[in-house]
């Protein structure tokens, strides 16, 4: 296991709750680029396949717990849009 890919895995985990809480509150899509999270998803998923066929260790649970929230703010995003939406009718 590898301390750097952890520590890294940290910090960038630690940003995803306040995007989260700010997408929830905001109920807006400004300053969200849906085309980045969904590059940063796969990016997790691509972590996550490699520890599985190549580097099984304990780091993976931080991929999955990134990538969730990362899924979540994907879901905050489309639901924001459809606010938005419905907003403009």
């Amino acid at each position: 296991m590898s301390i750097f890919e952890a520590l890294m895995l940290i910090c960038f985990g630690a940003a995803w709750p306040l995007s989260i809480y700010r997408s929830w509150r905001s109920r807006a899509t400004a300053g969200k680029s849906v085309f980045f999270l969904y590059v940063v998803f796969a990016g997790y998923i691509s972590g996550i396949i490699h520890k599985l066929l190549h580097s099984r260790d304990l780091v993976i649970w931080l991929y999955i717990a990134n990538g969730i929230m990362v899924a979540i703010d994907i879901f905050l995003y489309h639901r924001n849009r459809r606010i938005e939406m419905e907003i403009m009718e």
